[in-house]
């Protein structure tokens, strides 16, 4: 392999401890300086690893993408030479298909022997602010999950105990059905009469209907049941509207870009947040258009051997 490096660092991270191996030489040596050392992964751990780099002047290092152990080592060294660093996160798969390692070489040892012959392709990793939004957005798409799933369970519990309203409403969610789910926790059951009270706007099209989905029954235990199942989902709208509160400040860093995505016909506020989070504003670190459609999963695969497709799974 042609050396294009004479000073850098392949890091073997996991869970504890972090083993690192700094090559130092001639990028005519095949047999440069090696050094190996172990640091913990605690803070303390990184910021040794950080200040040993920089005294040894090694600009160039290099990791596995696996799990999540590689991220605060990434967030301590992003730092070092001001910010003039090179980090490659780099994909398992890719550095074990490479050709060339000895059985007996440490991990640490081949990712530098790899980084030092400039064999690997770092993955796609944002700046810290883009990083600090997708935080945000995918925490944010889990607990709109997290809601879908509640009311799924308080649609659950309404049939069991014989109420059909999600036969009639679209959405039981809405204000008139919730304000009978309301009277239902409260009551137990709900009166003919006293739906016809609740139900508004164009549900009322469908008002006797809905007056015989409401024909069940609860007793005391269903009732708190009821009453234990919208308090959780209360508590998550409002988790909801934090969450929400803390991405639109963090978009205030993005307000142009905002504002150019948001003009794209289907691409609301919230779609332009997700897209940035997940892409970033720097389209540089994609080299072509196909190269960002495979990051964002729109590349579908082509599984064919012989003129026989295989299905995708």
């Amino acid at each position: 392999m042609k050396n294009l490096l004479e000073i850098c660092c392949g890091l073997d991270v996991h869970k504890e401890n972090i083993v690192a191996c700094l090559l130092k030489g001639s990028v005519n040596d095949d047999k440069p300086q090696k050094t190996i050392r172990t640091f913990s992964t605690l803070l303390q751990g990184l910021e040794e690893l950080k200040a040993w780099l920089e005294s040894e002047n090694c600009r160039h290092v290099a990791m596995e993408s696996t799990g999540i152990y590689w991220q605060p080592v990434y967030n301590i060294l992003e730092s070092a030479f001001n910010g003039n660093m090179v980090i490659i996160v780099a994909n398992a798969r890719h550095m074990k298909n490479v050709p060339g390692k000895k059985t007996d070489m440490k991990d640490a040892e081949w990712i530098a022997t790899l980084l030092r012959a400039g064999l690997l392709n770092g993955s796609f990793i944002p700046s810290q602010p883009v990083r600090e939004l997708r935080d945000l957005t995918r925490y944010r798409k889990s607990i709109v999950e997290e809601i879908s799933s509640q009311k799924n369970r308080i649609e659950k519990h309404l049939q069991s105990c014989g109420f059909k309203l999600s036969n009639f409403l679209t959405d039981i969610f809405g204000i008139s059905g919730r304000a009978i789910i309301e009277h239902i926790a409260r009551y137990g059951s709900i009166a003919a009469e006293e739906v016809e009270y609740y139900v508004k706007t164009r549900a009322r099209n469908k008002l006797q209907e809905i007056k015989l989905s409401v024909n069940g029954r609860m007793n005391k235990h269903q009732r708190d049941f009821l009453k234990l199942l919208l308090k959780h989902l209360d508590e998550t709208y409002e988790h909801l509207r934090e969450i929400e509160e803390n991405i639109n400040s963090e978009l205030e860093k993005f307000k142009r870009q905002i504002e150019q995505l948001d003009g794209i016909p289907g691409i609301d506020k919230t779609a332009a947040a997700a897209i940035i989070a997940e892409i970033g504003i720097d389209m540089s670190k994609f080299k072509t258009a196909e190269h960002i459609c495979s990051w964002a999963g729109l590349s579908p695969g082509n599984n064919e051997s012989a003129g026989k497709k295989s299905p995708l799974e």
